[in-house]
């Protein structure tokens, strides 16, 4: 039986994720519905995708029984409220990244979900890619010795994108971009928490960071670098660097497909849109999807690939950032 879909949201990140979703078989996908802030827009959305049901509020959504998943995919900003009223209703819930605006909001996400005994998992795509897994057994096949150093950089001009550069919209690197980098150094130490966290930066008038740099110790002489920006482009990739060997991400960062282990290069293609993209590599959405429906048919609660646990961690380790370079966000003193 097909995983039912339902949108939470109908922008973007939404389009792009239902233009992934036509490349799974449809015996095992289906978005059943969609649901935006006005019915026409809703209904417009619907119409472009082939959806059955297009709804006016994000409530109408929640209390569908015919939905088995939710896609949130709003402004971070919205990530709390929306969320909770997912989860309180009883819904599994894959929430765009980044999970939510600072720790005291993920906890409440986390304890809701566990409350509700529902599916819970951050939007972290990467995370799935298929060369990510290859990073993963690499690293627990030794194969490139004791991790030392891991780097990872990523970088796009997005100073005239307004959810980008305002508060009031979650704005910033970090949170935007930077979060890619900084989920990919937990990813390579297994999820581990820094002994150590130094931020610096350069803010904005808005007073969100246009670019950072993070570095960060870990047990056993371990040490992460991330740098990011929204002014400028960088290399946008990582490398981790072992005592046997060197593994590089050649990126993007955030959607990565071309990986060099030792030398040796290997693409990982994907497939082909039947629609225009908004943004970089957005067939590799897939990957995500696929993963909670193994999820729900195992009857996992959470993905080994994302556990809640990282997701945390992750949090707290941007809230640190943010109060290291002085970005403040008034969900922080809600």
């Amino acid at each position: 039986m097909a995983t039912r879909w339902g949108l939470c949201g109908a922008g973007k990140i939404s389009h792009d994720f239902s233009v992934a979703m036509k490349t799974l078989p449809p015996g095992d996908h289906q978005i059943v519905a969609v649901a935006a802030r006005s019915l026409e827009r809703a209904r417009e959305f619907a119409k472009k995708h082939s959806i059955p049901k297009a709804y006016g509020s994000y409530e109408e959504l929640a209390s569908d029984p015919e939905i088995d998943m939710v896609y949130l995919g709003v402004l971070h900003t919205e990530h709390w409220r929306l969320g909770l009223l997912v989860l309180q209703a009883g819904k599994n819930m894959l929430c765009e990244k980044p999970f939510a605006m600072n720790s005291r909001e993920v906890g409440d996400l986390i304890a809701a979900s566990k409350k509700s005994n529902v599916f819970l998992m951050e939007a972290i795509w990467s995370r799935c890619f298929p060369l990510h897994r290859e990073v993963r057994r690499l690293l627990a096949e030794d194969a490139i010795g004791d991790i030392k150093l891991v780097k990872a950089s990523f970088g796009s001009p997005q100073l005239h994108i307004p959810r980008s550069v305002e508060k009031e919209l979650g704005g910033g690197a970090l949170l935007d971009i930077g979060v890619y980098t900084l989920q990919f150094v937990l990813m390579v130490f297994n999820g581990e928490r820094p002994e150590s966290i130094h931020a610096t930066g350069v803010l904005l008038n808005s007073g969100v960071d246009e670019s950072m740099v993070v570095v960060m110790t870990f047990p056993r002489n371990r040490l992460a670098f991330c740098f990011f920006s929204i002014a400028v482009s960088l290399p946008n990739d990582a490398t981790i660097s072992g005592t046997k060997g060197t593994i590089r991400v050649l990126g993007p960062m955030h959607c990565p497909t071309t990986l060099e282990v030792n030398g040796k290069t290997t693409q990982y293609p994907l497939p082909e849109p039947s629609l225009p993209l908004n943004f970089t590599n957005s067939t590799g959405l897939r990957y995500e999807a696929e993963e909670v429906r193994q999820c729900l048919l195992k009857g996992l609660k959470e993905s080994p690939r994302m556990p809640l646990s990282e997701s945390a961690l992750l949090t707290e380790v941007m809230d640190e950032c943010r109060k290291q370079v002085g970005v403040v966000f008034n969900q922080d003193s809600q």
